[in-house]
């Protein structure tokens, strides 16, 4: 391999090790020789790849949140054109695919908390994306009729999820995933049942 093939391989080698070393025992809880030991390179190799620990757990964190988004975006689209079509196979996409992999989930919805100050300008963006995603659904489904602020809804069925996702993590046994798609689908239909005419459109 040539010096870039080396180095794009140690760089994957170290995500997928930080991966499963970061969602068990956690972030906090796995150190750099640790993951360098997982990777089978060197603690000198790993600072040619990331510049620190905290790096490493952006780049599998985005990584996670890129391959999420990418799959509920086809979800979204493939979907029929209603709102209410479109918004719950996002929501029922999300789930699966997050849920898919326990590792994937306590990255997201745990650790992404317990890292604190390290990923809050990712997880920010995250939001954003996934708020972007909710937004263009229901502006495409009810065009000229958006009398709630579809920013803030979006915020509220997101941060929602959030939090069935975390209760599935942390809860021994975990709730069935399709009971957490049917709570967040009322949840979605609850908001948008309170009024206007962009709540008759869900219907």
């Amino acid at each position: 391999m040539s010096a870039a093939e080396r180095l794009a391989d140690r760089r994957e080698r170290l995500i997928t090790a930080a991966y499963a070393l970061f969602a068990q025992p956690g972030f906090h809880a796995t150190t750099i020789e640790r993951l360098c030991a997982t990777a089978r390179i060197s603690n000198r190799a790993f600072y040619e790849c990331f510049s620190s620990r905290e790096d490493l757990m952006r780049a599998v964190y985005e990584r996670c949140i890129e391959e999420t988004l990418a799959s509920v975006t086809q979800a979204i689209d493939t979907a029929p054109p209603t709102l209410d079509d479109r918004i719950v196979a996002g929501i029922a996409e999300y789930i699966r695919f997050v849920t898919k992999d326990v590792r994937r989930a306590r990255l997201m919805h745990l650790e992404v908390r317990r890292a604190g100050n390290v990923l809050s300008g990712a997880r920010q963006q995250a939001v954003a994306s996934f708020t972007k995603v909710i937004e263009s659904s229901a502006r495409g489904a009810a065009a000229g009729m958006p009398p709630l602020d579809l920013h803030l809804l979006a915020l509220g069925v997101i941060g929602a999820i959030t939090e069935l996702l975390i209760e599935w993590v942390m809860t021994e046994p975990s709730p069935p995933t399709e009971q957490l798609i049917e709570t967040a689908v009322y949840i979605f239909r609850r908001i948008f049942s309170s009024g206007g005419p962009l709540a008759a459109s869900a219907q």
